[in-house]
């Protein structure tokens, strides 16, 4: 099993409450919010003469941010991790949900609204990822780091209200391959590229809104557009609303998508719908 799926089972184990408030470290100015949340389906049929099958589906998450604030300065990080599996019938088990996810942000404030930053992400999975053609065959498209995308970037920022923040720079972004190097490889080269490197602007827009004390509504708008091709913008979206139902119970809606033209041509859109355990770690 995947060491970093074993560390998400770990902190997704135990339930707790959802929609977590951060609270100040005692040994300095940082605060830190962790908060997991554990999935999990499971349907049996036996001699069922309404007939079904039997299906199997659990997915974990662990969603957190650790931020150190000073008067002059602020550091961020966020990481976000998910690992979801499905069994439905003799299909044998298939992967529905694989995500790494991390940012980190340091902003000087230097005025009330607008404030320069540089930043770093990263974005990749844990597993092997699988296309599936109608007899059931499988081909592997993706895995660990394969691709990986990477991002560095330097602008200013701009906080108008407390939930609202947006920012926009020039940024350096490398897409790292190993097998699949359709992700990396420049079609107008003789040579296979295992690396693209590219610069460009980003802007990004983020949303974290408490609807009320039950209901939390996180969003994340981000367009990347390459100098060489200025028209050619790649849009990422991640949209999430998280519910707090009784003490321990909580009801996620993720939406995310995905416009990135070398990839594919059209918009990449996966929905999620999930009910279950959380866990505020921290």
């Amino acid at each position: 099993m995947n060491t970093f799926f074993r560390w998400i089972l770990v902190a997704c184990s135990a339930p707790s409450l959802a929609l977590a408030q951060t609270k100040p470290d005692s040994l300095g100015p940082w605060n830190h919010r962790v908060v997991g949340t554990l999935t999990f389906t499971q349907v049996t049929y036996a001699n069922w003469a309404q007939g079904g099958q039997n299906a199997l589906a659990y997915t974990a998450t662990v969603d957190g941010r650790t931020e150190h604030s000073t008067s002059k300065t602020s550091w961020a990080t966020t990481y976000k991790f998910a690992y979801g599996q499905t069994s439905l019938g003799d299909q044998g088990i298939r992967k529905t949900d694989d995500k790494i996810d991390l940012q980190s942000v340091f902003t000087y404030k230097y005025g009330t609204f607008i404030n320069p930053y540089i930043s770093a992400t990263l974005k990749t999975q844990f597993a092997d990822g699988f296309k599936y053609d109608k007899e059931g065959r499988e081909t592997v498209v993706s895995a660990f780091f394969d691709p990986a995308f990477l991002t560095q970037a330097a602008g200013v920022g701009y906080h108008p209200v407390e939930v609202l923040k947006t920012r926009f720079g020039a940024a350096l972004r490398e897409i790292v391959t190993s097998r699949f190097r359709g992700y990396s490889d420049d079609p107008a080269t003789t040579q296979i590229e295992n690396i693209k490197i590219e610069g460009g602007l980003e802007w990004i827009t983020e949303l974290a809104w408490n609807i009320d004390d039950n209901a939390l509504l996180t969003s994340k708008l981000e367009l990347f557009s390459p100098i060489k091709k200025i028209d050619q913008v790649v849009i990422r979206g991640d949209n999430t609303l998280a519910v707090k139902v009784g003490k321990y119970i909580t009801v996620n809606l993720n939406v995310q998508f995905i416009n990135e033209q070398p990839v594919t041509p059209k918009t990449q859109v996966k929905q999620a719908l999930a009910v279950g355990l959380s866990y505020a770690i921290l």
